[in-house]
């Protein structure tokens, strides 16, 4: 097993899809809701959002190759989209764009579909997770050994939301505000350090090429 292959991807994809922090959304997006409802929601959407980064990790290339983009080309700007998205968690700005997104979303549809969007779509596979599932993709160079690894942890870390979702109430009490806007941060932080690698690496092999 290649260990710091499956360091990177398990942390790259806890920051991005960010368990913890989709607690008090799914509380706003299923107030109203009773607890087996809340757990059906749940379920569905770690089905969807399993399907997507799934589907991205192993025909990711092919996407690509049919758009006619370079996978440099998309390290660097999957890169400058993930550093993007760390400096929205280091400045608060994430929380406030997943809630209204959430906001909008229950005022158009309250119960129904909620798990397909806005929960799976975009708030868990979002951009950043599905760009994070590219990369690690083109790190794993098309051995299945790899490939399969990185599934498999996609698997564990939508498990791990889902487990956040049944526990949202508890853990969004325990965080409370102070520990939800450090860990926030703190993850922001890890993720802008990985975004920069993610260029670095991306423009190192557009030199080699050229």
């Amino acid at each position: 097993m290649n260990y710091d292959f499956a360091a990177a991807a398990l942390v790259t994809l806890l920051v991005t899809l960010d368990p913890p922090g989709l607690a008090p959304i799914f509380l706003s997006v299923t107030r109203g809701m009773t607890a087996e409802q809340r757990k059906v929601v749940a379920v569905r959407a770690s089905i969807i959002t399993f399907a997507l980064l799934a589907f991205f990790a192993l025909a990711g290339d092919v996407l690509l190759r049919a758009l006619g983009v370079s996978l440099p080309a998309f390290r660097i700007a999957g890169g400058l989209l993930l550093f993007w998205i760390a400096f929205e968690m280091v400045f608060e700005r994430r929380n406030e764009r997943k809630q209204a997104t959430a906001d909008i979303a229950i005022t158009k549809d309250h119960i129904q579909n909620v798990a397909a969007f806005p929960l799976a779509i975009p708030l868990m596979a979002g951009p950043g997770a599905l760009t994070a599932m590219m990369l690690l993709a083109g790190r794993a160079a098309g051995d299945p050994a790899q490939l399969g690894l990185l599934v498999g942890i996609a698997a564990l870390v939508v498990a791990s939301c889902t487990i956040t979702f049944f526990l949202a109430t508890p853990i969004s009490r325990l965080l409370g505000v102070t520990g939800n806007v450090v860990l926030t941060r703190l993850l922001g932080v890890i993720l802008a350090a990985m975004a920069v690698q993610f260029v670095v690496d991306g423009i190192k092999a557009t030199i080699r090429t050229v």
